[in-house]
């Protein structure tokens, strides 16, 4: 099969390594195309929840944490303002782990792009991908590196170039602008609490003039002296695009609680997220759009990396069946797999974003919430996507008395 049929991935990020190395492990001939070089820096927070730990011992990652730069986390203690704080195991599960884990994106994408190389990917760094295009398909690619151009035939494509997806808009995808995105920005600071088993999450962040905006604050440590501190925001923020991200990290860096110290601060780091499966299409002729590149961050908690892995290897999955079968209309399948699997999820998680777009509601849910563990328990469950199938009926009824909320919120939003 290998030697039949050459797919290019655009992109050794989290998805484009997750679908190489699923692709070359399956026997076929892969090109993995990388603009910069590794180790390469990322805006990211650094946590892995159980479902990115669980697609990464699919792959064999190493989680041994007796090395350096790899920090376990047992679960999430979570702040609604300075006198509400509660502190959640990550669940047991018949699938996932109950634990996660912080590792620099630096090491992360590195140690994965070598498991794909390892599996049979031919990587190629600091080379930049264009499509050569007929009639939708994509015919060649084209490999710039130091000025030089080498065409190389592609019989399949994977996207996996990120937010931005250059390769993407040339094939016609794009972003639909009423869903919602996410503006994100990160730091490291020195701390002596680097070992802390508990990834940290403030539900509940102002602005310089004290004025509530819907988003979150972290602190993920990372066992090596230094934590990762950063905040999220949501476009359902009225102002958002006013919002100066370096206002943002510093009114929450200075009101993070005292006993983290944190001290020597690194230039901090920012960028949008495409969020809720919202670029489309995800599929063409003979191409595939995978992870941010196809916006499938989950809005509910700004988590990029473990749907970058699966959508990775979902759509390896569909790829490898085209080529058996030699039929590329299969991939066309593809978007209609991603809505039976996280369609409804983020549905929902479209109408919670723009129900804490009204801070009333965030502050009441916060507030009332955090004085629930089992109730908050639960919504870690949900947030992450870590609910088990027999209580997926559940959290449908609790969505159904959200949007019923957000029907009677000002403005009457509507989830789309």
């Amino acid at each position: 099969m290998g030697a039949m049929s050459n797919v290019v991935v655009v992109g050794a990020g989290p998805a484009g390594s997750s679908a190489a190395f699923w692709l070359a492990k399956a026997g076929v001939d892969v090109t993995l195309v990388e603009k910069k070089s590794f180790p390469r820096e990322k805006t990211c927070g650094d946590g892995l929840t159980p479902r990115a730990i669980y697609e990464l011992q699919l792959m064999g990652y190493n989680f041994d944490f007796e090395r350096p730069g790899l920090h376990r986390v047992t679960g999430l203690r979570s702040y609604g303002g300075p006198e509400l704080k509660l502190e959640m195991q990550w669940p047991d599960h018949s699938k996932f782990p109950n634990w996660g884990a912080i590792v620099r994106r630096r090491d992360l994408d590195h140690d994965v792009v070598k498991l794909a190389v390892t599996a049979g990917a031919k990587l190629h760094e600091k080379t930049t991908a264009e499509p050569v295009v007929d009639g939708g398909q994509v015919t060649h690619v084209d490999l710039i590196k130091d000025g030089e151009r080498e065409r190389i035939a592609a019989d399949y494509v994977v996207i996996a170039d990120g937010t931005l997806s250059r390769f993407g808009r040339v094939l016609g995808t794009s972003r639909r602008r009423d869903y919602p995105m996410g503006l994100a920005a990160r730091g490291y600071f020195d701390s002596p609490r680097s070992t802390d088993p508990f990834m940290e999450s403030q539900l509940y962040i102002t602005d310089a003039t004290g004025a509530a905006m819907p988003g979150y604050g972290w602190i993920f440590p990372l066992g090596d002296g230094t934590v990762n501190v950063g905040v999220g925001l949501l476009s359902t923020f009225k102002r958002w695009k006013d919002v100066n991200t370096t206002d943002m990290m510093h009114a929450y860096s200075g009101s993070a609680p005292s006993e983290w110290e944190l001290t020597n601060p690194t230039p901090h780091r920012g960028g949008k997220l495409s969020m809720a499966l919202s670029v489309g299409p995800k599929a063409g002729p003979n191409w595939i759009a995978v992870g941010d590149a196809a916006g499938a961050i989950n809005p509910w908690n700004g988590e990029g990396i473990s749907y970058a892995y699966e959508t990775g290897r979902i759509a390896a999955g569909f790829v490898i069946d085209a080529i058996k079968t030699n039929s590329p209309g299969h991939l066309m399948a593809y978007p209609d797999f991603l809505e039976e699997e996280y369609g409804d999820y983020y549905r929902f998680a479209r109408l919670f974003v723009k129900a804490i777009g009204q801070p009333w509601i965030m502050s009441t849910l916060t507030k009332t919430g955090l004085r629930s563990k089992p109730l908050m328990e639960w919504v870690l469950k949900v947030m992450a996507n870590l609910l088990e199938e027999e209580e997926k009926k559940t959290a449908e009824h609790a969505y159904y008395m959200l949007e019923r909320l957000v029907r009677m919120a000002p403005g009457r939003l509507v989830a789309r």
